[in-house]
């Protein structure tokens, strides 16, 4: 299906990967098509476990790419140096039907730029709007990687230590962590009864209290 008509609103299944990892880290909700930058921001760190402490963007190609022609969609940090050669769209009005219109239209998802964890988010279905409670998780794989670890490779030093107990930096990992020698980090844990999404509309509030006070 191919949306035909701008103005109505459909439900949207896409597919959400976390770029370079393996294996891959990857989580599938549905959303309504009319759902702003925002609101998929806020989907999208519920839905992986990231804590939203960084700030994030949107790319509609690419950024690894050499091809620099793609628009980003963020939100309007008052920050002036962000962002500061191009002009990005307002996250808190754009749509995600907007830039998503066929079954493999994609776009691409910049959380932490210190990290770069760069997310990979696909059209996968086009179906008619039904009543419900959106986002809904459909499915899912494998663990988010902790806050602040450095990145995927980072992320793999880290998961290296811990699987060495007599490795140099093995105390120092589990105390930056919290952990108890007894606790294990399973990469492959993902336990989707736990997801719950947050009101968009109540984290827009927050945001812009943060970033106006």
């Amino acid at each position: 299906m191919t949306p035909n008509n701008e103005h109505k609103k459909f439900l949207y299944t896409i597919k959400i990967e976390l770029v370079g990892s393996e294996p891959l880290i990857w989580r599938r909700i549905l959303i309504p098509s009319d759902t702003t930058f925002f609101a998929l921001h806020i989907a999208i760190q519920d839905s992986f476990g990231w804590t939203d402490s960084h700030l994030h963007q949107f790319h509609t190609k690419t950024p690894y790419g050499r091809d620099r022609d793609y628009i980003i969609i963020s939100f309007p940090y008052p920050d002036p140096e962000f962002n500061d050669e191009v002009k990005p769209r307002d996250e808190r009005s754009e749509r995600v039907s907007q830039w998503l219109k066929k079954v493999k239209d994609g776009v691409y998802y910049e959380y932490d730029f210190g990290d770069g964890w760069i997310h990979k988010i696909t059209l996968e279905q086009i179906e008619d709007y039904k009543t419900g409670k959106y986002p809904k998780l459909i499915d899912g794989k494998n663990a988010c990687p902790p806050e602040d670890c450095g990145g995927l490779g980072g992320y793999g030093h880290l998961l290296e230590v811990l699987s060495n107990p007599k490795h140099d930096e093995y105390e120092d990992m589990l105390e930056w962590l919290d952990m108890e020698p007894e606790e294990r980090l399973d990469p492959t844990k993902y336990i989707p009864v736990r997801i719950r999404f947050s009101d968009a509309k109540k984290e827009l509030k927050r945001y812009e209290k943060g970033f106006n006070s």
